[in-house]
């Protein structure tokens, strides 16, 4: 998927450079130097015309690099003097794409370093012992791509007085890596960074003007996946008191599967060990050998994350910790997925669209193409909102709010038609909560197209707002929008759509595999052939009833 939005990028809409008005630049620095105290040293931060405060790169660990590689994260060693605080860190090491739209990736080779645990701070315009609300940010990105520059949180935090803290952890097989000859049993290296700057927070954000003891972590993505693991493992007790999980994901991968030794996942640990030469040699390598060691799918680097190694997450089954209020952190939870999720990923299948004068995406046949999308966005959201919520409910655990982000104002480029070829896709929920309307470069002109500005900014502040209030005290409720109830037995919803499409509102009811299943069998958009294509891609959603209700529907199972 990341590769193709490279296409999407640069061959698809380079040509409206120049032709559209400029995305809004971020706020400036203004002459105000500000220092604050850590338990390490004093950090040299700065305000932004906007009023806001913030301090970038700021290191929450060492680095983990050589012998420090595939350990737990440790201290950062103090200084004297103040240090400068004013510059992005290095972005965890990665395979470069243009979805990270970072100056210095050339797409598709090794870029970052492995000296990169750091966060960036963005705290209101001023520091009045009022104790702010603190929202600690996870970037997504598959869980092998991404930095906390690319969500930046200036005007989140000046809009509505909370400390925005943005992480960066470790990635790919830095940060995701299970073998025997490790001092410890821990797989999961990422989860141990966002624990350790978890604690961070704890020592230090009291003198940002942040509350310690009012802490919400969310994450879209691969980050909401990130903020489901906190949510489940033992490490993060106490550190912190309300969850967010955008598009999330409640999966896991048992250890014997992450190494080889059972299953058929791709590189597997224990073969990654044989191509390094053994292991002896895993903390000699060149973090550019450990990247070369793994066989790319078209491009993409996939191997197993979110192990259940018993350390950082339980022996089972992720999703499984959520039936028992004892084996996860029954704080406040808002989870919720976007209308159209799977446009994304859709817009880039050559099963389903086709480029025109090599630039502009249109759908093979748009009915095809809607369903598609529109029942595995359905799947979607009952992995990420109805199962686990239902199991929390019925674990006991009442104080947990859902919502589906329905926005679809995209703007029109020639033949391309944003609203209708990506409409309510993944993770684009994210510009509006931080009011920062900044996603994909290039694109963004014509994603955020200035016909619909006035209502895109509308809707970006109610969004901040309910996230920021439910940062506050665990209850999402602003004064000019609906009432936002918890999900419970009527699995209430709250959607956010623009007022030019039905604005903010509640409505109830759930969602099914059974339900998908049998619309997918009478909907008269699709041919056999259709059917059973979008039948097989849902499989995965069905569980071990996936092979009957193929046959159900008459295919052959793939």
């Amino acid at each position: 998927m990341l590769k193709q939005i490279f296409i999407l990028g640069l061959g698809l809409l380079a040509a409206a450079c120049g032709q559209t008005p400029p995305v809004a630049s971020d706020p400036q620095p203004v002459e105000a130097p500000i220092t604050v105290e850590t338990e390490r040293g004093q950090l040299l931060g700065e305000r932004l015309d906007n009023g806001s405060r913030v301090w970038r790169g700021v290191a929450y660990a060492a680095d983990t690099a050589g012998e420090t590689r595939w350990r737990a994260p440790q201290p950062v060693a103090e200084w004297d003097g103040v240090k400068d605080a004013l510059e992005f860190a290095e972005p965890c090491a990665q395979i470069a794409t243009p979805f990270t739209q970072i100056e210095g990736f050339v797409n598709w080779t090794l870029a970052g370093s492995e000296d990169c645990l750091a966060v960036d701070i963005y705290a209101p315009s001023q520091n009045d012992g009022a104790g702010h609300p603190v929202m600690f940010w996870i970037h997504g990105g598959s869980n092998v791509s991404g930095a906390s520059q690319l969500y930046q949180g200036y005007n989140l935090t000046e809009n509505e007085n909370v400390v925005v803290v943005s992480v960066q952890y470790r990635l790919g097989p830095l940060g995701w890596f299970s073998h025997e000859s490790l001092e410890s049993d821990a797989a999961n290296f990422a989860l141990l960074d966002l624990v350790a700057a978890l604690n961070w927070v704890q020592a230090n954000i009291e003198n940002f003007g942040g509350d310690p003891e009012r802490v919400t972590i969310f994450g879209e993505s691969a980050g909401g996946h990130n903020v489901a693991a906190l949510l489940a493992s033992p490490l993060a007790e106490g550190l912190f008191h309300q969850a967010i999980l955008q598009s999330g994901g409640f999966a896991s991968t048992p250890v014997a599967d992450a190494r080889g030794l059972e299953g058929d996942l791709t590189n597997p640990s224990d073969d990654i060990v044989e191509r390094l030469g053994g292991p002896s040699k895993l903390r000699s390598v060149s973090v550019q050998d450990v990247f070369d060691a793994y066989e790319k799918v078209g491009g993409y680097m996939e191997l197993p994350r979110m192990i259940q190694d018993g350390v950082t997450l339980p022996t089972g089954p992720l999703i499984d910790a959520f039936s028992d209020t004892r084996s996860f952190h029954a704080v406040p939870i808002i989870t919720g997925t976007n209308k159209d999720e799977l446009k994304l990923f859709n817009l880039l299948n050559d099963e389903f669209t086709e480029l025109v004068d090599g630039r502009f995406y249109v759908a093979r046949e748009q009915d095809f193409y809607d369903a598609a999308s529109d029942y595995g966005s359905r799947a979607w959201r009952i992995r990420a909102v109805d199962r686990p919520a239902t199991r929390m409910l019925e674990a006991g655990h009442e104080t947990v709010y859902a919502y589906r982000f329905d926005s679809e104002e995209g703007g029109r480029f020639m033949q391309m038609d944003l609203a209708k070829m990506l409409g309510a896709a993944h993770r684009m929920e994210s510009p509006f909560e931080f009011n920062r309307f900044k996603l994909l470069g290039t694109p963004d002109a014509i994603l955020f197209a200035p016909e619909t500005a006035e209502t895109r900014e509308k809707l970006g502040r109610q969004m901040g707002a309910y996230w920021a209030s439910f940062a506050r005290d665990g209850v999402p409720e602003v004064s000019d929008g609906p009432e936002w109830m918890p999900y419970g037995a009527n699995a209430s919803l709250l959607y956010f759509d623009s007022d030019n499409d039905g604005g903010v509102y509640a409505k109830s009811g759930s969602d099914t595999i059974e339900r998908i299943f049998a619309d997918l069998q009478t909907d008269e958009r699709l041919d056999e052939t259709q059917r059973c294509l979008i039948a097989n891609g849902l499989a995965q959603s069905a569980g071990d009833e996936a092979e009957a209700r193929l046959k159900e529907l008459g295919c052959d199972v793939e």
